[in-house]
């Protein structure tokens, strides 16, 4: 057995696939990081003995600490028969699609297109990230025929699947694809109701580092149909609820652990079951995910997840045409409510650049119509105060960092007291 690797994002994307293909086939252990988090990961590497054919990849980012989840190449690749099985179910031969991955490859989302085309024997093309700014380009940079794209396979976030909506040339270019997959963040209501619209073949899945990706999905024709939801679980998965409603996932390619100080710290799973820390419903149309428990909070004896309430505020902010870019409810303290929602918005800006910040009085304009929006909820759902923030934005997977967010709310709260 080889000598663990640790590669990260400075690689161009072409050169990282070679040497992690040569490290497997050497039966060598690879960490894949961003090249801001090489020093994180290499302390909790430190010292292990592992080995073996495998990644060690992120998980946590977007609540929580970050943790590195060690996942078999065995693992990665059990998934990527799964997926195929699903395929075949919804009629799609897997050995005649084309992988198409805008993600990173040091996201396990981002990394499971790759082992897909290896398992299954297809072509695997990596998409830049500028190009999926640029629908136009994207289409001419990379054509699809039409009508389900000879078999083409996408993977994207809810961010990505927005900004090429917004462009008739990134709609025409999803019709194109046969599937494209949908994840790693909510899917608002107002979202999916546009790609419904534009005929986009969208499945909303659900997955983790710790799963080996995608352990639900709900097949395209369903979406259209309009049935909400990630579906029912792939074939070597099986889900329930604890008591507390997180969602509890049982499959043979759970990861073994995650890596903490050179050492593998096992995944708590009692039974076989690991907790994602979801919370969910399952019903007869399958999964429901509802939002982070460790980000829900009890506002006047009452549960909210805040990912549900964003979303319903966005998609109104939209189908009036309001400049929101970005929305982001943060917990406060309140004496009577024990918990209240914060607010935090990006101006979408007028005639300047994307997201630059409007003058004050466009945005006092901006938080008004927030507000009037706002009553439409539940009282313990509506924001209790609304800050204007010009640098709020998600991390390139489309995913809240709110550890980072609620320290930036700290921060301003503090000062409000001091002034």
């Amino acid at each position: 057995m080889g000598s663990p690797l640790l590669l990260t994002s400075a690689l161009p994307p072409e050169a990282l696939v070679a040497r992690l293909e040569r490290a497997w086939r050497r039966d060598r252990l690879v960490g894949l990081c961003a090249e801001q988090e090489q020093d994180l990961l290499a302390a909790a590497w430190a010292g292990s003995a592992l080995s073996g054919a495998g990644v060690v990849v992120g998980s946590g980012g977007s609540a929580g600490g970050r943790r590195w989840c060690l996942q078999p190449l065995a693992h990665l690749e059990a998934s990527a028969a799964a997926t195929g099985q699903w395929l075949q179910s919804i009629g799609l031969d897997p050995s005649t699609t084309l992988q198409l991955n805008p993600l990173p490859l040091h996201h396990v989302s981002g990394l499971l297109p790759l082992v897909r085309s290896r398992v299954w024997g297809t072509p695997w093309r990596h998409l830049p990230p500028q190009l999926m700014r640029r629908p136009q380009e994207l289409a001419l940079a990379f054509p699809l025929p039409a009508e389900g794209g000879a078999g083409a396979l996408l993977s994207l976030v809810p961010t990505q699947l927005e900004r090429l909506l917004a462009a008739a040339e990134g709609c025409a270019w999803l019709r194109r694809c046969a599937v494209v997959w949908v994840g790693g963040a909510a899917l608002s209501a107002e979202l999916a109701a546009r790609a419904r619209a534009a005929e986009i073949r969208l499945s909303p899945c659900y997955g983790a580092s710790e799963t080996a990706a995608m352990v639900a999905a709900l097949p395209p024709q369903r979406f259209l149909a309009g049935e909400d939801g990630c579906g029912q679980p792939l074939v070597d998965v099986q889900l329930r609820l604890d008591p507390a409603g997180a969602l509890l996932v049982r499959s043979p390619r759970l990861s073994p652990g995650c890596l903490q100080a050179g050492s593998l710290q096992p995944l708590e799973r009692p039974g076989g079951w690991w907790r994602s820390g979801d919370g969910a419903r399952l019903g007869p149309a399958g999964l429901e995910i509802l939002g982070r428990l460790d980000g829900a909070i009890s506002s006047g004896g009452e549960t909210v997840f805040p990912e549900q309430v964003e979303g319903r505020l966005l998609g109104w902010a939209r189908s009036e045409g309001l400049p929101l870019d970005q929305l982001l409810l943060l917990p406060s303290p309140d004496p009577l409510w024990g918990q209240r929602l914060v607010a935090l918005v990006r101006h979408g800006g007028g005639s300047g650049s994307p997201g630059a910040e409007a003058d004050v009085a466009n945005t006092e304009v901006l938080i008004a119509a927030c507000q009037r929006l706002a009553r439409r909820l539940p009282p313990a759902q509506r924001p209790q105060h609304w800050l204007v923030c010009p640098e709020l934005v998600p991390n390139s997977l489309g995913k809240w960092e709110r550890g980072r967010w609620r320290d930036w709310l700290c921060q301003v709260e503090a000062g409000m007291r001091i002034g």
